[in-house]
């Protein structure tokens, strides 16, 4: 995350709304034939290091699936000490089971796509000082707010509030300050579940279990 970055900034892939039903995932396969292939494939595998059939190596799967769970405590740990997360996206955790593995990454990509949405569409009002529709503004942060706080974002659900509190004075400067603040918090949150989720990928494959992620 020095100037601070746009919402198109941040690494790829947010709202929050519960998906109503399951997102399709489409795995694509691009497969080859004949002998030449073939033949080719096999001295690969002569030469390549033994690997488990998660296509992990034998070595790293070795550490087990507990070093990757310790790594994820850490990080939670941590954007929880700095108020970047609340109890509620725990409670987010909780509603995944076995029958919806990828619910917690099927919902915070839904947010991530639709947040970015709602920044650009603040950016975009705040372009001409004599046009800015300060009602407007504060209906995208409402959104915003209320999305934010079903994942459990504390840190950008409690810069909105404060950007809310410009928007409503009409304060033009103080809604650039809070939108530069509120970009800023926005990207260190995705980055880091950006980071989470892929700790959790590969605490899945170390487990043995394929596991393809949305948020990328």
């Amino acid at each position: 995350m020095a100037s601070i970055p746009g919402p198109d900034a941040c690494p790829p892939t947010v709202r929050l709304n519960y998906p109503t039903a399951k997102l399709s995932l489409f795995l694509l396969l691009s497969l080859s034939s004949g002998p030449h292939y073939l033949i080719k494939k096999d001295r690969e595998r002569k030469h390549r290091k033994p690997a488990s059939k998660t296509g992990l190596p034998v070595w790293m799967l070795g550490m087990g699936a507990g070093r990757w769970e310790e790594d994820m405590s850490h990080l939670l740990a941590l954007l929880f000490r700095q108020g970047v997360l609340d109890e509620h996206f725990m409670q987010l955790q909780q509603l995944q089971d076995e029958s919806s593995p990828n619910f917690v990454l099927e919902v915070i990509s839904i947010y991530f796509r639709e947040s970015e949405k709602l920044l650009r569409n603040i950016r975009t009002l705040l372009l001409d000082r004599e046009c800015t529709d300060y009602r407007k503004i504060g209906v995208y942060l409402n959104h915003l707010m209320g999305s934010s706080s079903s994942i459990g974002a504390n840190l950008v659900r409690n810069v909105c509030v404060a950007f809310r509190a410009a928007s409503e004075h009409c304060n033009w400067a103080g809604c650039l300050r809070s939108l530069a603040v509120l970009e800023h918090e926005y990207c260190y949150l995705k980055n880091k579940l950006h980071e989470l989720f892929q700790i959790e990928q590969q605490r899945v494959l170390a487990a043995g279990v394929r596991y393809h992620p949305l948020l990328q």
